[in-house]
């Protein structure tokens, strides 16, 4: 079994990535398929945005519960679990016509989803050496702009050629076969056995036998590793009977290096994330009057820029880590700047305008990923799954919040249909972003003070 030594780590990751790749396939099935729902359901633009805000809801009030149970379930079998629960909701999806089970749809996938992501960052650590996670954190990322990728164009297509229900049954179709092979593949560490071998009992040679990379020596990054629980004087006594559960969040809470993570995540993806996960179609289409080819190919590059982004903020990050939080916010000020721009503009933006927000914009989504390696620099091993969660909160609280609020504003004016789509009514709508950007810059400016501090007082250089 020598060979399966080296091979299995990335397997397992393989799997793993295209199971996240698959959970934003789901999370992002209504991208370019705005004005299609609002025709298929029925309904106007604030009940639009009720479809991804409470699949937001879900899945950011799913992280920190979903960080306590991978704690204790391990990744692999939540993986799965968030298969099968997208599963299920797409399936819905396709078969219903009514509004009310159409929303549990998106609530299933909402907490399917909840469940993928942090699980799959959560396998990294066992199987990677530490001077690997950055580039392998990217490169996760990049599945899923693959899978954003997917939902822009192919399924939009799908839809549109063999009808609504074809188009979400497929995607459960592929749900099923990754579900599967999550159930046969994936294991949480060297040593523990499959979803399936688990179920049995019968744990197989391969998996007796798996050696992680992790094990390999590492250069001066072994700084990186998370602290001991013992380092962290709030959390040294966190394992008492009957600590609450809150009590446990305000506890790490406590650590500036995790609330910085926190304000890092909240800060860059949101503005990527409300226009594909549902304002790019109508605002490129009912706002600036392109077609519908033209607003799909658009939309395909902002992926494609993302996946470039992933490939390239890996390295970058591992190189200087004492500066990655200044990335962040440096491509978070280009994005606020870019989208001002375009708010501004007198008449319509020219299209090298657009093009320049379309491949700006999405570098927000790789450069949130920046966020769970200071998470992993602050949180305890023990916490990790929690830690992970609670960051994963950020960008997903301040996404669903703005998502809500387009959508509002849009129905204030008049235009919450898309009939009555205008360029002016989503100049104002997307105009909310700003204090979002304004109120994340400031606090990833104040705790990356008191992170700097906090880490001179216990001997450790800031990370």
């Amino acid at each position: 079994m020598r060979s399966v030594r080296p091979l299995l780590p990335w397997a397992v990751w393989s799997i793993a990535a295209v199971s996240y790749g698959v959970a934003i396939i789901n999370r992002s099935s209504l991208a370019a398929l705005g004005p299609a729902a609002q025709e298929h359901f029925a309904i106007d633009a604030t009940t639009l945005a009720a479809f991804p805000v409470i699949q937001l809801v879900v899945y950011a009030a799913l992280q920190i519960p979903v960080g306590v149970l991978l704690d204790r379930f391990g990744a692999s079998l939540m993986i799965l679990m968030g298969g099968v629960l997208m599963l299920v909701g797409q399936v819905i999806m396709a078969t219903v016509a009514d509004v009310s089970l159409a929303i549990l749809a998106r609530v299933l996938v909402g907490a399917g989803d909840a469940c993928t992501f942090i699980s799959v960052m959560r396998l990294l650590p066992e199987w990677f050496a530490l001077r690997q996670l950055a580039t392998i954190s990217q490169l996760t990322g990049l599945m899923g702009q693959a899978g954003q990728l997917v939902s822009v164009v192919p399924l939009a297509l799908l839809v549109g050629s063999f009808g609504w229900a074809s188009g979400f049954l497929g995607i459960a179709a592929v749900g099923f076969l990754v579900s599967l092979l999550v159930a046969l593949v994936l294991r949480d560490r060297p040593g523990d056995g499959t979803p399936l071998e688990r179920l049995t009992g019968r744990i197989g040679k391969a998996s007796r036998n798996a050696r992680s990379l992790a094990g390999e020596p590492t250069t001066s990054v072994t700084a990186m590793a998370p602290p001991a629980t013992e380092m962290i004087p709030v959390l040294k006594q966190t394992r008492i009977p009957g600590l609450g559960f809150w009590t446990r969040a305000r506890r790490l809470l406590r650590i500036p290096g995790v609330r910085l993570a926190y304000w890092v995540h909240f800060t860059s993806p949101f503005a990527s994330n409300v226009f594909l996960l549902l304002w790019g179609t109508p605002f490129l289409i009912g706002g600036v009057g392109l077609s519908p080819a033209a607003a799909s190919g658009l939309l395909s590059l902002t992926v494609l820029s993302s996946m470039f982004a992933g490939l390239v903020l890996g390295p970058i990050s591992s190189r200087f880590l004492e500066r990655r939080v200044w990335i962040n916010v440096g491509i978070t000020v280009a994005i606020a700047l870019v989208w001002i721009a375009v708010i501004v503009w007198p008449g319509v933006p020219p299209v090298w305008l657009l093009v320049i927000l379309l491949v700006v914009m999405p570098l927000g989504g790789p450069a949130s990923m920046i966020s769970f390696e200071v998470s992993r620099s602050h949180t305890p091993r023990s916490f990790s799954g929690f830690g992970t969660g609670l960051v994963n909160t950020g960008g997903f609280t301040a996404s669903l919040l703005v998502i809500l609020l387009v959508g509002l504003v849009l129905d204030l004016q008049g235009a919450g249909s898309p009939e009555d789509y205008s360029l002016g009514a989503f100049r104002v709508a997307f105009a909310v972003q700003i204090p979002f950007w304004l109120l994340g810059l400031t606090m990833v400016a104040v705790e990356h003070r008191r992170t700097k501090r906090w880490m001179e007082e216990h001997g450790r250089r800031l990370r």
